[in-house]
């Protein structure tokens, strides 16, 4: 046990060391957590596969006996952005045309879990996880936004330290810690760095990295109906963080950037001893926080608690897999994840900085298995390009016009389990 233990904390130190941003693609949370999951579609409250489990429901952790589970995704985000219509005065560059947003693209996001069986009806675990992020590096400078090359890097951490408890054969409950790190940066952004747009023009851009900390909680419920199928439910609170100081300019609250709750249920279906077929949904609640629901229109200066945001609301996902048991040592899988869009045609001009508009995504997964409990899984996932054209979206003050977005997204994750209950 031991042993274990310091394994732990030195992952915990490794992935403290290289967490790096991902652009995840229902809003900016992720689809899923985890190799298998992120196979599936992100489908997974009802089907506990792997101790990361916390970060999705926490009752699970009961089901997923002693494992330790490590997952690398390399992460590859095309995004890029244009603008039509804009009349600016005579004497002022001409700002229309296209615009790359890929100055860096490639990322890569670990993760990592460890459980453990205390008793029967007893386990403790922890999940390492990004809970999502975003990035934007424009390869030339948006003569709207500022004077030299735009973009922002949000980075979220999460370490859920979790317990779960079988109340009875069929019923299990758990409740994760949610601590959270967080960092964000902003460039490009020098036209609203002054008196006339921001409480605090000093804090808007181009002041390095800023950090956050944060904590909340994620509890969880799981029953099995019949050997048929099993039912979850998952809530997490609103994650209450530290402002970000270095923006306080920026970000409506005077910096202020909670992770908005969510919640989510789902049903797995054992249709044959080798097939399993899961459905979830999930609600994530950003219209919760003012930096990112507010308005792009607002009249007050940005950083003050009505100032202008990104106004973006509440979005649904549906999350559906598969996963059909080939061997006794082969899994495949496969799922699709739909969210509803985060933001409208109106609001394109300040989400230049996070084009969140992919809303389809195919998920495809295999595990290879061990006598000794060895796991293998690699998933890959694709978000089908999207885009979303302004309407009116430009003020007029800045000549008008639209902000035009288009997104797609890969990325490939490969992940090594251990079930130490299999010898």
């Amino acid at each position: 046990m031991r042993k274990i233990i310091h394994r732990a904390i030195l992952s915990i130190i490794v992935l403290l060391s290289i967490a790096a941003p991902s652009f995840a693609t229902d809003g900016y949370f992720n689809t899923g957590y985890g190799v298998i999951q992120q196979g599936q579609g992100g489908a997974g409250v009802a089907l506990p596969s792997d101790s990361l489990v916390g970060a999705t429901n926490p009752a699970g952790l009961a089901l997923v006996g002693d494992r330790f589970d490590f997952g690398l995704t390399l992460f590859r985000p095309f995004r890029d952005a244009s603008i039509t219509g804009n009349e600016l005065p005579e004497g002022f560059p001409d700002v229309n045309g296209h615009y790359d947003a890929n100055r860096v693209k490639n990322f890569f996001v670990p993760e990592l879990g460890f459980s453990h069986s205390l008793s029967p009806r007893l386990a403790l675990g922890v999940s390492i996880f990004g809970n999502g992020g975003m990035n934007t590096s424009y390869t030339t400078p948006i003569f709207l936004l500022g004077t030299t090359r735009g973009g922002v890097d949000l980075e979220q951490l999460f370490l859920s330290p979790t317990i779960a408890f079988k109340a009875t054969e069929h019923n299990a409950f758990g409740l994760a810690v949610n601590i959270v790190y967080q960092r964000f940066s902003a460039e490009g952004l020098q036209n609203f760095a002054s008196p006339s747009y921001s409480s605090a023009p000093a804090y808007v851009t181009n002041t390095g990295y800023s950090n956050s900390y944060g904590a909340g909680v994620r509890v969880g419920w799981l029953g099995q109906l019949t050997p048929i199928v099993s039912v979850g439910a998952t809530f997490q609170t609103e994650t209450y963080a530290s402002k970000f100081s270095r923006y306080r300019g920026l970000f409506a609250e005077q910096g202020g950037f909670d992770i908005p709750a969510n919640a989510a249920a789902g049903v797995s279906l054992k249709v044959s001893p080798e097939v399993t077929v899961l459905v979830d949904g999930e609600g994530i609640f950003y219209g919760q926080v003012r930096a990112i629901a507010n308005l792009d229109s607002n009249q007050a200066p940005l950083g003050a608690s009505d100032g202008p945001g990104f106004g973006w609301h509440d979005i649904a996902a549906i999350k559906t897999g598969i996963d059909y048991q080939v061997t006794h040592s082969l899994t495949v899988r496969g799922g699709y994840n739909h969210s509803s869009l985060p933001f409208d045609g109106t609001q394109t001009f300040f989400n230049l900085l996070a084009p969140a508009v992919v809303q389809n995504h195919l998920h495809l997964g295999a595990t290879w298995t061990s006598q000794s409990g060895k796991e293998l899984s690699i998933a890959y996932v694709h978000a089908f390009g999207e885009n979303v054209n302004g309407v009116d979206s430009i003020p007029p003050t800045a000549g008008g016009g639209n902000a035009n977005l288009h997104m797609y997204q890969n990325s490939i994750e490969i992940g090594f389990g251990w079930n130490r209950n299999k010898k």
